[in-house]
């Protein structure tokens, strides 16, 4: 499975997008469990400014492997992006959305014994510069 990944990594770099897409599918609909080919298609679909494909890809790539750092990075940086923008965070398929369920960005720097931070928080970046929103 090495060189079609290594191949559809060159066709990445040389901005060869719908080719990239193509191999990345193809390894993925090979092996469902390859998380490195999901978060390849995420990449793609952040190439071609699809945000919530993108977003909906990565937590695809991280719950096929919750120790893939490109995967948990993607699903961060997205969140991140997406609520910065005031955008709800889509659903991926199959699950149901939860109202009071804290953001993969909220949770992954949350400290169990604090509460959520509810839906108006400030972003990330506007907290290090000292911003309000």
């Amino acid at each position: 499975m090495i060189e079609p990944l290594l191949e559809a990594e060159r066709a990445m770099s040389f901005g060869l997008i719908d080719q990239a897409e193509r191999l990345y599918r193809q390894i993925a609909e090979r092996d469902p469990k390859n998380s490195i080919a999901v978060v390849g298609l995420a990449r793609v679909a952040l190439e071609r400014g699809d945000d919530r494909t993108a977003y909906l890809e990565a937590v695809r790539a991280s719950a096929i492997d919750p120790e893939n750092p490109a995967a948990r990075n993607l699903v961060l940086r997205m969140t991140e992006v997406m609520e910065g923008r005031g955008e709800e965070l889509p659903t991926p398929p199959g699950e149901k959305a939860l109202a009071n369920e804290p953001s993969p960005a909220q949770s992954a720097t949350a400290d169990p014994a604090t509460p959520p931070t509810p839906k108006g928080r400030r972003s990330l970046v506007d907290r290090l510069r000292g911003r309000n929103r």
